[in-house]
């Protein structure tokens, strides 16, 4: 398993626009690539439909190889959908791999099943897929409902509550943690990894 954020670092709403994109985009990739691919973490930008950051976690044979597909400075050149006339077209984020943190033990984490919410059709409203675990010793609760089995959902929720519990260590300051939070403010506009253009987000070759 691999961990990929997107994240528009402190870029304007155009930047947290391109990561729902760039999310998207991924997505596609990881399905044409056979990587299974599920969000594990995300933050909401300032609009209807745009991310600040978000958090996947990519796993099969070629994960490695999308993870460091996407690695890097991302560039958009699209006129502003929100500011008519704007002279800026390029909007960049950024990409960065994580290695996955430690699995946490099942035996440390409390689960109940629930069922889930918000949008996912019929699925939704029929089954109880959805996760919370809680960390029994620190009290850290995560909801996961990002897949359609529990299992799947408690793998994830085990993940996330890893992450959650470095992010309390001292000793994380030289870690992924601290590597994550540098990332949101070190997102270059030079020599972009890739690029894409246009309302569709396309690609260029």
């Amino acid at each position: 398993m691999m961990l990929l954020q997107l994240s528009a670092a402190q870029g304007p709403d155009e930047c947290c626009l391109a990561v729902s994109h760039a999310l998207d985009a991924l997505c596609k990739e990881a399905q044409q690539a056979h990587v299974s691919f599920s969000i594990i973490e995300e933050e909401p930008g300032p609009r209807a439909g745009t991310l600040r950051s978000v958090l996947v976690s990519l796993e099969g044979d070629r994960a490695m190889w999308l993870a460091q597909r996407w690695c890097g400075t991302l560039q958009w050149t699209c006129e502003s959908p929100y500011r008519p006339r704007h002279a800026r077209k390029n909007w960049f984020i950024g990409a960065a791999m994580f290695a996955p943190v430690r699995d946490m033990p099942e035996s440390e984490i409390r689960f109940e099943a629930l069922r889930a919410s918000g949008p996912g059709g019929q699925h939704v409203n029929k089954t109880d897929s959805a996760i919370r675990g809680t960390h029994v010793a620190s009290g850290i609760s995560v909801k996961v409902q990002s897949e359609r089995s529990q299992h799947a959902n408690k793998r994830l929720a085990r993940l996330l509550i890893a992450h959650k519990l470095d992010a309390q260590q001292e000793a994380q300051s030289a870690g992924q943690k601290a590597q994550r939070r540098l990332f949101h403010h070190q997102i270059a506009r030079g020599n972009p990894t890739r690029c894409f253009t246009g309302k569709g987000f396309t690609p260029v070759k």
